[in-house]
């Protein structure tokens, strides 16, 4: 997910105005989702809903109300067809408002993909973290949103938990890629030597299993140290926990084989052991270059479905 804009909200210099865009419905085609949101100032705009001719609409109704009080907000709707010559023909409903620096509290809370109640007032708009909120999607017809309308999302965009075991090649090449991608990188090696490598955590080899044992159920696991002992203490420990969405050994056929045998050897059950990808990465993508195997193997987690159970294969 990007956070061009987020960054954008908290670095901007004291006393500048900016506004905010938010795609708060679409229905039909339309270049981006609900809960899109992009920052615009006097001289130029961060992060996209969708370029063309709606962004632009968006980019002057936005520099509009940067004139009018921090706080102040309208709501917008875009047929895309008729108003704006778009190919697309969707509709999108827009929130505009002027930032009001004193009430951004809100913002950390979009970098964990939780839940935020939206609520409209004369002359403000607040926002709030609330868990325990069910998701209200609003529409992008009939009557615009007034004030005293309140709505629940999913901020941002929901991002899958990556733990990412292991700091070399191919750890780095997936790591440099997944800015603007719906994940969330935790990214862990042992080795004392790689500890200025930017987003690095560096733990004692044996308490990375532990660090599996805290993901949450929607996590993919990528295991790809330097180590097959490691590999395989890893390995172990994701598949004897609940089921996760994903965890992928690298490797090749034979040490899948061995590692499946070992597993067996274990204990660990049939069921388990099916969870495994190995190896990991799409199958049509043969290339062995780190810069191959990042894209095949984050092309492989994007194709995951979030709300359905784990995958469980057929054991060769």
């Amino acid at each position: 997910m990007s956070t061009a804009w987020t960054a954008r909200l908290r670095a901007g210099p004291p006393g500048e105005p900016l506004a905010l865009v938010t795609v708060l419905a679409t229905e039909g085609s339309a270049p981006r989702g609900a809960g899109t949101r992009m920052v615009v100032t006097e001289t130029d705009s961060v992060d996209t809903i969708g370029g063309g001719a709606l962004e632009h609409r968006a980019i002057e109704q936005a520099r509009a109300i940067l004139a009018h009080p921090p706080g102040s907000w309208r709501v917008q709707d875009y047929p895309l067809g008729p108003l704006l010559g778009q190919c697309c023909g969707g509709r999108v409903r827009l929130l505009i408002e002027r930032v009001d620096p004193a009430a951004l509290d809100w913002i950390e809370a979009v970098a964990t993909g939780a839940t935020l109640t939206t609520r409209l007032h004369p002359g403000h708009v607040t926002r709030h973290p609330d868990p325990a909120a069910a998701v209200t999607p609003l529409s992008a017809r009939g009557d615009r949103p007034e004030a005293g309308a309140c709505w629940s999302e999913r901020s941002g965009q929901w991002q899958r938990p990556l733990y990412l075991f292991g700091a070399g090649h191919v750890g780095q090449a997936i790591a440099r890629r997944i800015d603007g991608l719906p994940l969330r990188l935790a990214w862990f090696d042992s080795r004392d030597a790689l500890a200025d490598l930017p987003g690095v955590t560096i733990i004692a080899e044996d308490r990375l299993p532990d660090c599996i044992a805290e993901a949450p159920a929607d996590a993919a696991i990528l295991i790809l140290t330097h180590d097959h002992g490691l590999d395989y203490a890893l390995t172990h420990a994701a598949l004897m926990r609940p089921p996760l969405a994903y965890v992928g050994l690298i490797g090749s056929a034979t040490k899948r084989a061995r590692f499946l045998a070992r597993l067996t050897r274990d204990a660990v059950s049939d069921q388990a052991r099916a969870r495994l990808t190995c190896p990991i990465g799409l199958p049509m993508i043969a290339g062995k270059e780190p810069d191959v195997i990042a894209l095949s193997v984050l092309a492989q987690l994007l194709a995951l479905d979030r709300d359905a159970a784990p995958a469980i294969p057929e054991l060769p």
